[in-house]
Formats: C-alpha cells, sequence, structure tokens
C-alpha cells in the first residue's frame, strides 16, 4: 500500500501543481488513498520531495529533477575541482577523478537525469557510465568535457 501510495505521489506532483500537504491529502483521497497528515509528511520525507518555483510563480512539490538538467547550478565547481580525464569505448563512459572524489562527481552527474545514460557507477577516483548507444556516449563526453572547460 505504501509503494502504491508514494508511486501515486509522484504522480500527482508531477502532473499538478501542488503547494501543501492538505492540497496533496485532498488529490490521495480521491484516488482512494485516506491518509494523515503525519503519514504524507513521512512520505514526503522518504520521497525527499522539495518546493520548487513553479512557472506561475508558487511554491510547489517536486523530485527537484526539472531543475537538475544544468549540473553547473547544482554541481557547482564539483567537475572542475575533481575529474582528471573523460573518454568513452563503446556506449561505456570512463570518468578519471582526483583519490576520493568520483563519489561527488558521480552524484552531480547522475543529478543530470539524461534520458541515454543508464546508469553509473562510482569507485574511489573512477566512474564508470553505461549510455544507450556509441554515439550518445560520444555525444555525452563532449558534453562533459565542454562543462569542464567552461
Amino acid at each position: 500500500m505504501k509503494k502504491r501510495r508514494q508511486a501515486k505521489i509522484l504522480e500527482l506532483i508531477a502532473n499538478n501543481e501542488i503547494e501543501t500537504q492538505e492540497e496533496l491529502q485532498d488529490y490521495l483521497l480521491k484516488y482512494g488513498f485516506e491518509v494523515t497528515q503525519a503519514t504524507i509528511s513521512r512520505d514526503i520525507k522518504e520521497l525527499r520531495l522539495v518546493k520548487d518555483l513553479s512557472s506561475k510563480g508558487r511554491y510547489v512539490y517536486s523530485t527537484g529533477k526539472k531543475r537538475k538538467n544544468n549540473v553547473n547550478y547544482r554541481a557547482g565547481g564539483i567537475f572542475s575541482e575533481s575529474i582528471i580525464n573523460i573518454d568513452y569505448a563503446l556506449n561505456t563512459i570512463v570518468i578519471k577523478c582526483f583519490s576520493g572524489m568520483a563519489n561527488a562527481a558521480c552524484a552531480a552527474i547522475d543529478s543530470m537525469d539524461n534520458d541515454e545514460v543508464l546508469g553509473t557507477i562510482a569507485g574511489d577516483d573512477t566512474i564508470f557510465m553505461l549510455c544507450r548507444s556509441e554515439e550518445q556516449a560520444r555525444e555525452f563526453t563532449e558534453k562533459l568535457k565542454e562543462m569542464l572547460n567552461a
């Protein structure tokens, strides 16, 4: 029940501008989920929802992914401070980082929410990224290199 409810919450905030927990509670009730404000509060915390400024100037619940398309906005100097080299082979991108910096750089890359990236794995100083195709790996590698040189 919890997973279904939380999936519905994600669907609702993706399709509606919901400002308050009470508003979210009303939407959930319409779909047959009778929940208390405390349950909604826990769900918001577990889903790590944030409030983002909507196009209408209202602060609404969001996963925060809409604004994450620009890594420089979120990551600041993480790339310039941690990445040594970026290259690709077939559909895999390999990013070499300074020791201990791969996890932070990988988290910033993951926040970009790119459809062409199937997944990432970070070690201490290396990140592996799997893309859908060699062409997408080449394009994403170029994009990351441009961000480093910006």
